[in-house]
């Protein structure tokens, strides 16, 4: 096994943008790809080495940019959010970056046909949402510690998508009411859903980085992230049989 990176640089609204493809190259067959949307501090390396987890797991991964190239965050940014409210007052525009990014992994030729999912992390955790809500071509989505709020157009009627939704119990921002309402919302477009919340965690629990940051509700959770890449292995190796 040689897992391979690939700088992708490609257009879309408001672009150019810049993502990264991983894929085993010694697999010469086509196979199922994966798009990963970042967070809220843009495409970056942690969402490189994602797309190199699931490479090696036989699929072919595309970390995707729906900021800008260029347009990247740091956690000691003054506005860390700057990027993320701009996409968050225009989801049309957010959905238009998204499908530009899951044309680039569908039209790869590693991809089989038909066989593309997308998982997301906090704001990418929103956007896969989006995704299915929009009625993408995706067969499903995992959002993992996602924010739950509705885009300002209508979902798509059913959702097709299977959607996994991977939840830090003590999350402020998916507090139980906008857990109810988004499930609400699932059940109401016919969606195939699944929730899984995991007590004591709260929200960015898979993002190592965060480990030890002293905010309520914030940070990472070793048992939660090793339970819901778990609970995203076998979603996606049901989704794709």
């Amino acid at each position: 096994m040689a897992i391979v990176r690939e700088t992708m640089v490609y257009d879309g609204p408001g672009g150019p943008f810049e993502g990264v493809v991983a894929y085993d190259d010694e697999v010469e067959t086509a196979r199922p790809g994966v798009l990963v949307v970042p967070n809220v501090l843009g495409q970056k390396e942690s969402d490189n080495v994602v797309a190199e987890r699931l490479a090696a797991l036989g699929y072919v991964a595309f970390a995707c940019d729906v900021f800008g190239q260029g347009r990247r965050k740091t956690r000691e940014s003054a506005d860390m959010a700057e990027y993320m409210n701009e996409m968050l007052a225009d989801r049309a525009q957010l959905r238009d970056r998204l499908a530009a990014g899951l044309a680039v992994l569908t039209g790869m030729s590693r991809v089989a046909p038909g066989k593309v999912a997308a998982i997301g992390y906090c704001f990418g955790g929103l956007c896969v949402l989006d995704l299915a809500r929009s009625g993408q071509d995706v067969l499903g989505v995992v959002s993992f510690h996602g924010v739950y709020g509705r885009p300002d157009y209508a979902n798509v009627q059913p959702i097709r998508a299977r959607v996994l939704v991977a939840h830090g119990w003590d999350d402020p921002l998916g507090p139980p009411d906008a857990v109810v309402g988004l499930a609400a919302e699932l059940t109401e477009a016919a969606a195939d859903w699944q929730l899984h919340a995991y007590g004591h965690a709260g929200h960015a629990f898979t993002d190592v980085g965060t480990k030890g940051s002293g905010r309520p509700g914030f940070g990472y959770e070793e048992s939660a992230d090793r339970r819901s890449w778990q609970a995203m292995k076998d979603f996606l190796a049901e989704l794709f049989v």
